[in-house]
């Protein structure tokens, strides 16, 4: 996913720049202490004494030279490649993908380059000893070097990758990660079993090998410098096993509390995404999938909207099969008198604004009775009670809500006439249409029934009807709050229906 635009952050590009400099001068004193310290340990088991002084004095000016002519190489060099990955950054546009992937890796890179000046000067001494002194003091300080080295690249890495963690973020927003880009956390728990553990044993090994292997070696001087280098390893395995454990633990934590949130029902959880390895993998994986389950929630609240909520549980639970079952049911029929006149005299936006108002009134007086609205028809609406969902007692719920429905419109819109039938008793309630388009309804006997009576309630002064079928099925709390007053024969039938109204 690549934005159109990028807000330009210069101020961040320099605050990481001066992070990544710190950390790299703090990383080659780290490395350059313990160089100082292995010689002063190793020195006494490999070289004589009367040439510990002779030692001493070459290496320890070409240390300081080298690291301070290397450090300003570092600055001057990689600073210009570091300014050129983050241009985009400064400038606000989309990186190019070789920027971006530059961008992912400037933590991998800084440590290369940190591992290349080592390395030449690790070359450099070793020849310079083995000239000037002897291969013995030789082995020692390149041994010396690579272990400074490895401790400064390793530990400047695992720092580095964390202190440009607001850049990486700032790159994976802009293009979510493809693959895995950085070191990834195999990578990342070698390097700090290698520095922790790895050398460390092989140094003491080593000297152990060595000590043995010469009778004349001073015992004290061994076990000094075994000491030693198990101190080494304890310490800066210590730091890299935190950085480690941090650069891994942070994101999972994050995920961990982004689960949590999603649980409780914040659906609009989000984690950054300021890894490129694996773990960014698992940052944006989160990502996408609570942008599914925002995405399945705003269908499933359309779906509700759509058919109502009772019908959008059913199908979420039974599934989305043709037909349908006999239930008890009761069916309220609601419809305006005089919409035609009424869209004549008004303007199409006026007559929407009035039915929404209506609706809305019907609405919520048959969810109040635990119905729900099946269709709305044009200027009409049919309500069921009983279905998908059973209810107790459906006809007395449909009767009841024809009362309160009555009084909501009479109050919240006046201005609109109407008419309510309704009826109970057997009807087929499922899905009726094809398997790609298909709609839950309520076919049955009450349903034309319900609507035959809101036909006849236009004509009556209260408005509201119910047929003698729905009287004898409703509880007797509801049915006495009706009385029977007359028989009617309604459109399209052949034998009167008792008829009920309610009472005040």
């Amino acid at each position: 996913m690549t934005t159109a635009t990028v807000a330009a952050q210069p101020d961040l590009v320099r605050r990481a720049w001066a992070r990544l400099r710190w950390t790299g001068w703090v990383a080659v004193a780290a490395g350059s202490a313990v160089i100082f310290a292995a010689v002063g340990f190793l020195l006494p088991v490999f070289v004589p004494a009367e040439d510990h002084e002779a030692v001493a004095l070459l290496n320890a000016p070409m240390v300081l030279a080298a690291l301070a002519a290397g450090g300003a190489l570092l600055n001057r060099f990689f600073g210009r490649y570091a300014r050129s990955t983050l241009a985009w950054l400064v400038e606000g546009r989309v990186p190019t993908p070789r920027e971006h992937t530059r961008t992912l890796q400037l933590a991998l890179h800084s440590a290369k380059a940190i591992a290349a000046v080592w390395a030449a000067f690790g070359a450099a001494i070793v020849l310079v000893n083995t000239l000037a002194q002897s291969w013995e003091a030789a082995v020692i300080v390149g041994a010396t070097a690579w272990l400074g080295a490895e401790t400064t690249c390793a530990l400047f890495y695992l720092a580095a990758e964390r202190e440009l963690r607001p850049i990486t973020a700032a790159a994976l927003a802009v293009r979510g990660p493809s693959g895995v880009v950085a070191p990834g956390v195999r990578v990342r728990l070698f390097a700090a079993w290698l520095l922790g553990t790895g050398v460390p044993l092989l140094g003491i090994a080593a000297v152990a090998g060595l000590a043995s292997a010469d009778p004349t070696a001073d015992g004290g001087a061994v076990a000094a410098a075994v000491l030693f280098l198990a101190g080494v390893g304890s310490v800066t395995g210590l730091l890299a096993t935190l950085f480690a454990a941090k650069a891994i633990a942070h994101p999972v934590r994050a995920v961990r509390t982004g689960l949590a949130r999603i649980a409780e029902g914040e659906l609009d959880t989000a984690v950054a995404v300021d890894d490129a390895s694996e773990v960014g993998l698992l940052q944006a994986g989160f990502n996408r999938m609570a942008d599914g389950l925002r995405e399945r929630e705003r269908i499933r609240d359309l779906f509700g909207r759509q058919v109502g909520e009772e019908v959008a549980r059913a199908a979420l639970r039974n599934g989305t099969r043709l037909g349908g079952e006999e239930r008890l049911v009761g069916a309220l029929y609601v419809d305006l008198l005089g919409s035609t006149s009424m869209a004549l005299a008004m303007p199409p936006t006026e007559v929407v604004r009035v039915l929404n108002r209506f609706f809305r009134v019907v609405v919520e007086a048959v969810e109040a009775e635990g119905g729900f609205v099946n269709k709305f028809e044009g200027d009409a609406a049919l309500c069921v009670f009983g279905a998908p969902v059973p209810r107790e007692d459906p006809a007395g719920d449909a009767m009841r809500c024809a009362r309160a429905l009555a009084a909501g419109l009479a109050r919240e819109v006046p201005e609109v006439d109407f008419g309510i039938g309704i009826s109970a008793g057997i009807a087929v309630a499922g899905n009726v249409g094809a398997e790609r388009r298909f709609e839950y309804t309520v076919i049955g006997d009450p349903v034309n029934e319900a609507a035959r009576l809101a036909e006849l309630a236009k004509e009556r002064p209260d408005r509201v009807l119910a047929s003698e079928a729905a009287l004898s099925r409703a509880e007797p709390g509801e049915s006495a709050a009706w009385s029977l007053t007359e028989s009617a024969l309604l459109r399209g039938r052949s034998a009167a229906t008792g008829v009920a109204r309610p009472l005040g």
